[in-house]
């Protein structure tokens, strides 16, 4: 279990891996804690502090062609020193002068600078060589990170709970049987039990993601990492690079389902997360249990399958229920498309856990709760109200859940902290929402004042790595427990302000960042296991353990350790690390679990920013031209009134751009009725701006259509369609209408309807209404607004799917409750004519 500390709050986390005396003793003495308990473990012998090796610290896996290429020379010369950059062979292909820094306060080196971005030729095997000394080896190379964003999410398919894992996916050393089953010696987690005084029940919390190097399972650390890997994919698809991200591109055993493999991978931590969830009827209904782990510290190293010990669940909290409420919501925008059934159960879920702890908004998790695993105590619950919050309103733009964004005090406060968001100050998670996903309806103003807090704190992580030797985006104190996350989280900010701006030094800083956690740092390491010439290689961790047990393997590729932590919080780190300097407070030692542990919530970022840096565009902006996008691209609008499109800019325009609106074809009644021109800035290119059609009134009974196009200098144009709607003749409605079912539990089901024409002319809007034979409730739907007034149900188009033609279907589906029976309605009528 990985706590941190920030600076910002010094929230206080439990600081104890192993637990009671016998297991802290074996740690000191290089013992394993399995061994010292009883188990027939081999011990192994403490690893030495490694030595730093070259003064020259380099990027050991690489640089991108297009990106910074910048080194640190450690170094007291008070003069620049001449260096080279040499090919594979030995040929100097760049030379230069270093420019001196001078003391780098966190690792205590004088050091000087190389930027050496001004080559862009690619090959493997370059060094740096500077006064003598020379680099690990790296490459340079476009393609440099995509196996990278392979491996580190590879990471979470191999920290699965409840599935075996297959070697043909993740090799022969790392695949096992599953664990956590109920399948002797495990006794869960199909049917786990409270805590004495919680729950007088049993809960099937099977599945999910084992938490770090414990196998632990806690809401708050998945909460986190669940959302910074669909937060990945929904980066990427506004980038347009997805496909990176999509079926069949990682190695999970869903991959050819249809569904991106990413998603598939957070979803096995999304069901687990759910079931989480208190069921109804029971007290605290809604909410979500804290943890669920082994009644006491389990052994090391210790298999999955092997584990005997019973589990238990953890009294429910408020900050674990509003994680669950804020990926569920994140869940239900993003897994629609994919799977509109899982979407919706994602968002009942988020809504009933939103309600649970509105109810409940203070069950605090206490920092007392550590025994068999990490408390993950959090006193302060407002930062998750406004995430939860963020998240339901940018999935449903419903009132109340903007009223609750608006409403938090963290709305206008700094939620980016010099120290980096964690599992425990999550507001910045929904600072990144509102600000990134397109369509949230906060006034303009707002919504620039929103994006500008993400590209001002972007500039203070980058003025923070300007200001030292290594270029690391945390602070000189901010080395606490998992401060390589830390560092991660803060590069994931600078990528979104690179998102957002489309300015060349945010995305530079995010990818610089990756250059101090894979050796441009002050132990010439990397700290992601498999990349780079001297990388960590024994992370705490139950299973891949091989210090501990040389039969076990080492942790797999793409795996990320905690990092410096200046705490010295471990038996091992107090006794090897005494007096080092913040930035050089780690051992590469399998007992330092406060230095050496890995973490979902470590692993997340850094994947996230090895899919950012394998963007072959950069990420971000997307493509140099910016295109006008418009949504929708077709509209119905009703005779004598308007309709509204939106529009916006793909990408970050260089100057502002005014985009005029006119019609090009069609139908003279509709006309722009203003605005006529949009004005779109460097700043404000993302921000979508409405643009009114209106529907002339007149005597003719046709349904008239134009074409609208949107032009500007320096951007590709586009067009969209408007449709009248007459009303001088009301649409006669020959039709048909297909209910189906498409999944059931006890209390709710999932339908979809279709409306199909049977007549020889168009439909343009309609109003699908029935009435449910039971006690149906619908509590959410897609592609068709409706409403519902006890059994009365209306259905009314979406706008872009108004116009039906003839032999044409239409489709919109919800979610509604029941109890009892669910007979399906019988009778529907589309426009007032009822339907065969």
């Amino acid at each position: 279990m990985p706590p941190v500390t920030t600076p910002r709050t010094r929230r206080r986390r439990t600081a104890t891996l192993l637990s009671g005396a016998l297991l802290l003793a074996a740690a000191a003495t290089g013992v394993p804690a399995a061994a010292a308990a009883g188990a027939a473990v081999p011990a192994a012998a403490p690893a030495a502090v490694a030595a730093t090796g070259s003064p020259v610290r380099v990027n050991q896996v690489g640089y991108l062609p297009d990106g910074p290429k910048r080194a640190t020379i450690v170094s007291k010369a008070t003069a620049p020193l001449t260096w080279q950059l040499r090919n594979a062979s030995g040929t100097a292909v760049a030379s230069g002068s270093t420019t001196v820094h001078g003391a780098d306060a966190a690792s205590g080196d004088s050091t000087h600078l190389v930027d050496f971005s001004a080559y862009t030729g690619t090959g493997t095997g370059f060094t740096l060589t500077v006064d003598g000394q020379t680099s690990y080896p790296f490459d340079i190379s476009a393609n440099l990170y995509d196996q990278l964003r392979s491996d580190s999410l590879s990471f979470f398919y191999q920290q699965r709970s409840g599935i075996a894992i297959d070697a043909s996916l993740a090799g022969a050393a790392y695949a096992r049987p599953a664990g956590h089953l109920g399948v002797a010696p495990n006794k869960g987690d199909t049917s786990v039990p409270c805590q004495p005084g919680v729950c007088d029940y049993s809960r099937d919390v099977r599945g999910g993601w084992y938490d770090a190097g414990d196998q632990g399972k806690y809401v708050v650390n998945g909460g986190i990492a669940t959302w910074q890997l669909v937060n990945s994919f929904e980066r990427a698809k506004r980038a347009g690079t997805d496909a990176a991200l999509g079926d069949s591109t990682l190695r999970v055993p869903e991959r050819g389902n249809g569904t991106p493999d990413v998603l598939d991978e957070a979803r096995w931590e999304l069901e687990f997360l759910m079931r989480m969830q208190v069921p109804d009827g029971k007290p605290l209904a809604g909410m979500a249990f804290h943890k669920i782990h082994d009644a006491n510290w389990t052994g090391l190293p210790t298999r999955p399958e092997q584990d005997d010990q019973q589990r238990e669940l953890h009294k429910p909290s408020t900050a674990a229920t509003l994680n669950l409420a804020a990926t569920a919501a994140q869940c239900a925008r993003v897994y629609a498309p994919y799977d509109a059934a899982f979407a919706a159960r994602c968002l009942d879920s988020a809504r009933r856990a939103w309600t649970a702890a509105k109810a409940n908004p203070n069950l605090l998790a206490p920092d007392s709760d550590g025994t068999g695993g990490g408390a993950y105590g959090d006193s302060t619950v407002g930062d998750e109200f406004y995430w939860a919050a963020a998240e339901l309103y940018a999935t449903t733009g419903e009132a109340q859940y903007r009223d609750a964004v608006t409403g938090s005090s963290y709305h206008t406060a700094t939620v980016f902290s010099p120290g980096g968001f964690s599992w425990g100050d999550t507001a910045a998670l929904g600072r990144i929402t509102l600000a990134t996903v397109p369509g949230v309806g906060l006034p303009a103003a707002d919504l620039s004042r929103v994006r500008a807090s993400v590209a001002t704190a972007a500039d203070g992580y980058l003025a923070a790595m300007a200001g030292q030797g290594y270029a690391v985006p945390i602070p000189a104190d901010g080395y606490v427990w998992g401060s390589n996350s830390q560092v991660a989280n803060n590069a994931l900010v600078i990528a979104v302000a690179y998102e957002l701006t489309g300015q060349q030094r945010y995305r530079s800083g995010a990818l610089e960042s990756l250059d101090y956690l894979l050796g441009r740092n002050a132990l010439n390491q990397s700290y992601v296991t498999g990349y780079g010439k001297h990388a960590s290689e024994n992370e705490h961790h139950r299973f891949w353990a091989h210090q501990f047990d040389a039969s076990l393997p080492h942790p797999p590729a793409g795996s990320l350790a905690g990092g410096p932590n200046s705490g010295l919080q471990d038996p091992v780190a107090e006794e090897k690390l005494v007096g080092c300097k913040p930035a050089a407070c780690y051992i590469d030692d399998m007992g330092s679990y406060s230095t050496n542990e890995v973490a979902i919530n470590w692993n997340a970022p850094l994947a996230w920013l090895a899919a950012f840096a394998a963007d072959r565009t950069g990420s971000g902006p997307g493509p140099t031209t910016p295109s006008i996008v418009v949504d929708p691209p077709s509209i119905t609008v009703p005779e004598g009134s308007t309709a509204t499109v939106s529009v916006r800019l793909s990408a970050a325009p260089a100057q502002n751009v005014t985009v005029t609106a006119a019609r090009t074809s069609g139908d003279t009644d509709l006309t722009v009725s203003g605005p006529t021109t949009l004005v779109f800035t460097p700043a404000n290119w993302s921000t979508p701006q409405r643009l009114t059609v209106a529907a002339a009134q007149d005597s003719d009974t046709v349904n008239g259509t134009a074409v609208f196009s949107l032009t500007g200098p320096g951007v590709t144009g586009a067009t969209f369609t408007a449709t009248e709607a007459d009303d001088d003749t009301p649409s006669a409605a020959a039709c048909s209408v297909t209910y189906h079912v498409d999944s059931s539990w006890d209390v709710g089901f999932t339908a979809t309807v279709t409306v199909k024409n049977t007549g020889s002319t168009a439909i343009n809007g309609w109003t699908l209404a029935w009435a449910f034979p039971g006690n149906q409730k619908i509590s959410n739907a897609w592609n068709a607004t409706v409403a519902q007034n006890g059994a009365a149900v209306t259905a009314k188009d979406a706008g872009w799917n108004g116009t039906v033609a003839a032999g044409a279907t239409a489709s919109f589906g919800f979610q509604a409750g029941y109890s009892g029976s669910n007979p399906a309605p019988t009778q529907f009528t589309l426009n007032g004519a009822a339907c065969r």
